[in-house]
């Protein structure tokens, strides 16, 4: 830090963080100013005022620290990787009840493996957990995040990847897809459309390309009354619907408007 840079403190942290355009600038800066690796006072200084001038500079809170708050955990997050938002919450407090001890648990397009590991946080007990992605910085990223609740991440195409032996008997499927239709993706937050991979935003023209995917191979992979859960967009919920149903699901519908979080739930047909 220069000689000429303003002192770390609370209130300048906050001043240059609102003159950013920082909506929570007194949160973020109780956040960046707790963040010091307790060095040297200058090095933590000159540490702190970096750490401003990259989320003023507008990248994204989490990946100037380096972590996200999701259901009560840490998450890791690396630069480029999609940050797990509040909402997405939603979806892991509807799997909790579908989510038996030593259930096979999968996460699909699991960016920084908050779901996952959210999950297993949450379950009643043990389980078997299982993660893929196709962006290699994800992959490492969610090695740290996964790795820690004893799960295992897989580099490759949705269940391309994934052990064969897993085939039929996947108990909950979570699927957090990219559901922005792509004319809509220049329309996102800086924060998003500059800084997390687009492959985890783009969901092609309807947004909806990746979800017809993870749909038409997901009976291959649950078990029988194993349960897929995915969020969508309100306007898209009963599209989708319809997709899960023609995939041989049964379809189901959770909402939170405190959250703004639609959730679809596609059931495997149990025997009869």
């Amino acid at each position: 830090m220069s000689s000429s840079s303003p002192p770390v403190t609370f209130s300048a942290v906050v001043a240059r963080l609102r003159a950013a355009g920082c909506v929570f600038a007194e949160d973020e800066a109780r956040l960046i100013l707790s963040a010091g690796h307790g060095g040297a006072e200058a090095a933590e200084a000159a540490e702190i005022d970096a750490m401003v001038d990259r989320r003023a500079a507008g990248l994204p809170l989490e990946h100037v620290l380096g972590w996200a708050e999701f259901r009560g955990l840490r998450i890791s997050i690396d630069a480029g990787v999609f940050v797990p938002r509040r909402r997405t919450e939603f979806l892991i407090e509807r799997a909790v009840p579908l989510t038996r001890p030593g259930a096979a648990v999968v996460d699909l397009c699991c960016g920084s493996g908050a779901l996952g590991a959210a999950l297993a946080s949450a379950a009643p007990g043990e389980v078997e957990l299982y993660a893929t992605d196709i962006d290699p910085v994800a992959v490492r990223c969610a090695r740290r995040n996964v790795g820690a609740a004893g799960g295992t991440v897989y580099e490759g195409d949705l269940y391309e990847p994934l052990p064969a032996a897993l085939r039929g008997r996947v108990d909950v499927l979570l699927a957090n897809v990219p559901y922005v239709p792509t004319e809509e993706v220049g329309l996102l937050p800086p924060e998003a459309r500059v800084h997390e991979a687009r492959v985890a935003l783009d969901g092609g023209a309807d947004g909806l390309d990746v979800l017809r995917r993870v749909t038409a191979g997901a009976g291959d992979w649950l078990t029988p009354g194993g349960s897929l859960l995915f969020e969508t967009s309100g306007r898209q919920a009963r599209t989708a619907m319809a997709i899960v149903a023609e995939s041989g699901l049964e379809p189901g519908l959770a909402e939170c408007d405190e959250l703004d979080a639609t959730v679809i739930i596609g059931t495997s047909p149990s025997p009869t």
